[in-house]
């Protein structure tokens, strides 16, 4: 039996992950960060399956203790601060967390686990403005414009220098927009269908957005977990890029979500204000899949449609109970 350690567990990417790797009869433990009020909404279905490490990105003994705990074949290190509006507000807790606690998480596996396979979350946010062709490859060269992005960069380049300095399997996933019912309430994403699945009860007059300009990739974050464990299994680590091909605005993804509530003129029930724009904006990120697809044989099952159609309902679901 495998044995996985996946820290942000908690989150949207690790409650699938953990359901993943459960489903492939893996031992699995996830780091958690100690809180007076503990956030396991997402993962409560697995509790009684899964084994929870304290553990904090900004305390590397904590995370030394998490390694030896867990003796891992495979380390999922998906835990950051990862709210891209907060960054600004707050880029040396960001830079800490994001950047220096992948550091950290790579430190311990390297004295502890030395041999365990260690995959590190990267992000499109890196990309900036970038593109080759208009779509971002893993050859398109990076331009953050935020200090999230700043910091999952550095986290990104560290985790190729401990590949090439102390040959560990480490491998970047680049990973793209993707969403899910399980998405947090603060993302532009679920604000969207949480606030159309109001405005349908008649909870809510309105929703309040920023850019509706912005494109971007979206995916089903179910399919972006099953790249994680591939980029795993291969015999040489590498970093890839996972994304469905495809980009939609802002627009588009409050478009559909109204579509799917059965209402059509929603330009009445959408507000912007200037205080959800960010002060330097990523205007496109669209990425080219194609090394995972021909390496790691994956491809995306949900479709853009498919993916609020599966949001909205959600939302009014949980608003009607």
């Amino acid at each position: 039996m495998k044995k996985a350690l996946i820290t942000g567990v908690t989150g949207q990417d690790g409650s699938y992950l953990a359901e993943l790797l459960l489903s492939k009869k893996y031992e699995v433990y996830g780091l958690v960060r100690r809180l007076s009020t503990p956030n396991f909404w997402r993962i409560e279905h697995i509790l009684d399956q899964i084994e929870l490490i304290d553990g904090d990105l900004a305390d590397a003994a904590s995370l030394n203790n998490a390694v030896k705990a867990a003796e891992p074949d495979e380390i999922y290190n998906l835990a950051a601060q990862s709210f891209v509006a907060t960054s600004w507000r707050q880029p040396l807790l960001t830079s800490d967390v994001t950047g220096l606690g992948a550091t950290r998480m790579l430190e311990a596996a390297k004295n502890y686990t030395p041999n365990a396979r260690f995959y590190q979350a990267s992000t499109s946010e890196m990309y900036g403005n970038s593109s080759i062709d208009g779509k971002q490859t893993e050859k398109t060269p990076f331009h953050p414009r935020s200090p999230y992005a700043i910091a999952k960069l550095y986290a990104y380049w560290m985790s190729v220098n401990y590949r090439e300095s102390h040959k560990m399997f480490i491998c970047n996933g680049i990973l793209f927009n993707h969403e899910s019912p399980r998405r947090g309430i603060e993302f532009v994403t679920r604000k969207i269908t949480d606030g159309v699945a109001k405005i349908k009860l008649g909870l809510a007059d309105d929703i309040t957005l920023g850019n509706l300009d912005a494109r971007r990739d979206w995916g089903y974050a179910g399919d972006y977990v099953k790249a994680m464990w591939l980029m795993l299994q291969q015999k040489e680590p590498d970093d890839y890029v996972v994304a469905t091909g495809i980009s939609h605005s802002v627009r588009d993804f409050v478009t559909e979500a109204f579509k799917v509530a059965g209402i059509e003129k929603w330009e009445k029930y959408v507000k912007q204000d200037p205080r959800y724009m960010r002060p330097t904006d990523v205007q496109y990120l669209e990425g080219k899949p194609d090394k995972a697809t021909l390496k790691l044989g994956w491809k995306p099952t949900v479709q853009f449609q498919e993916l609020v159609k599966m949001m909205v309902e959600a939302d009014i679901e949980r608003h009607k109970k």
